[in-house]
């Protein structure tokens, strides 16, 4: 099976333009594509994942990637996907993001010479001139075809800027740029970035001439695959220190029946042929499936060791064992009791089991809240200071989400 035929198989692909051209060159290792990356926090998330790993499987069947760090587009923003204005973040912030992306980018793919780049479109974006930009990208524009795409007409009820307008310019022209300096053949991107990555197509076509091979592939269920980044109590990270590896582990162990086996085919590196055989299982075998997910992408982000004791834990866990070290923690210091106790919704909020007290205060109503193994149905119940000296008290949310809190 060829590399594209196996993208294909995966469900990763969903549309192309020029799919022949796009096959001599993956499957002979002669792509050089890019995939950019939004530098809006500190950690990549498991929205990421299917970008990352698609940067691996091409890399290992011989192709070049290049991780473009959108470090000039992020001072505008862009408007797919959103009904508002993203923030706007200083250079200083941007560049600490991009160095942060760089490091946890290098567990999936190798860079150096000949190998994989990283690129922040800053270094271009910010020297350009207005009025070329105008004279030499603008005319080879639509309005009328811009405003056509999905990404703006989601904001023109509550108003497009003109700042984020010229988000799909930017997008287009960083196509361009690498085409020309980079001998950048190809992007990849998510289906909600069509719209932009048929514009950089376009460009180059129109301004080094119909025989310029520039070609782009969409990744199925990408704009899906940023949802998955995001849980009612925040955003599932790649590093360690927003979310542990047995976190990590338990947001994967916990994905549903129905999706399982589609990530499992999508985002791990098990063979086909395995896989084919496991999208016969059924029943209890379902929940064996997501413990095989749950540890293949905790050792793809944070190895073999902290996978082992990620999965060694949610198992003592589920079999009602006392195995707690490797469990999520949170330290309580003095400012957070007062009168000698704190109260079980701000331990929930404090320990990122809940976003807000509200969200605390419906989940306890709704009888999902277990503090040392007692149902807690008091929203203004609260746990003597003395109670988290030695193992500290473990909160148990819904019946696979564990916590302790010690002092």
């Amino acid at each position: 099976m060829t590399i594209f035929d196996e993208l294909k198989a995966r469900g990763l692909i969903a549309q192309m333009t020029d799919e022949e051209q796009i096959k001599d060159l993956i499957n002979n290792g002669k792509a050089t594509f890019y995939i950019g990356f939004d530098p809006t926090a500190d950690s990549l998330h498991v929205g990421h994942f299917m970008a990352l790993c698609l940067m691996k499987r091409l890399q290992m069947a011989g192709n070049r990637p290049i991780a473009l760090i959108g470090g000039g587009t992020a001072m505008i923003g862009d408007p797919s996907g959103r009904t508002d204005m993203r923030s706007m973040m200083t250079p200083e912030t941007i560049q600490h993001n991009c160095d942060c992306f760089k490091k946890q980018m290098e567990r999936f793919i190798e860079f150096g010479e000949g190998k994989a780049q990283m690129v922040n479109n800053a270094d271009w974006l910010m020297d350009l001139n207005y009025i070329d930009v105008l004279r030499e990208v603008g005319a080879c524009f639509s309005v009328n075809n811009m405003l056509r795409a999905e990404c703006y007409k989601q904001r023109m009820e509550k108003g497009l800027s003109f700042l984020e307008f010229n988000y799909m310019i930017m997008q287009s022209y960083d196509f361009y740029y690498l085409y020309k300096n980079y001998d950048c053949n190809f992007q990849f991107g998510g289906n909600d970035q069509w719209s932009n990555m048929l514009g950089g197509t376009e460009l180059i076509r129109r301004k080094l001439g119909k025989d310029a091979h520039a070609m782009t592939i969409t990744l199925l269920l990408n704009s899906e695959g940023k949802k998955m980044g995001k849980t009612a109590s925040g955003a599932v990270w790649l590093d360690p220190n927003k979310t542990t590896p047995f976190d990590f582990y338990q947001y994967w162990r916990n994905v549903s029946d129905n999706d399982v086996l589609k990530c499992i085919r999508m985002l791990t590196f098990l063979p086909l042929e395995q896989i084919d055989e496991m999208d016969k299982w059924e029943g209890s075998q379902l929940n064996t499936a997501k413990e095989i997910l749950a540890y293949e992408l905790t050792k793809l982000v944070h190895g073999e060791e902290e996978a082992e004791k990620a999965q060694n834990a949610a198992r003592a866990l589920f079999a009602g064992g006392g195995m707690t070290e490797n469990m999520p923690t949170t330290n309580l210091a003095a400012e957070d009791f007062a009168d000698g106790k704190i109260g079980v919704l701000d331990m929930l909020v404090k320990g990122g089991l809940c976003a807000s007290k509200s969200e605390a205060r419906r989940l306890v109503q709704q009888g999902g809240i277990l503090v040392n193994d007692e149902k807690v149905t008091d929203v203004y119940a609260s746990v003597e200071e003395n109670a988290f000296d030695g193992d500290g008290v473990i909160v148990k949310k819904g019946k696979k989400t564990y916590h302790k809190f010690v002092k």
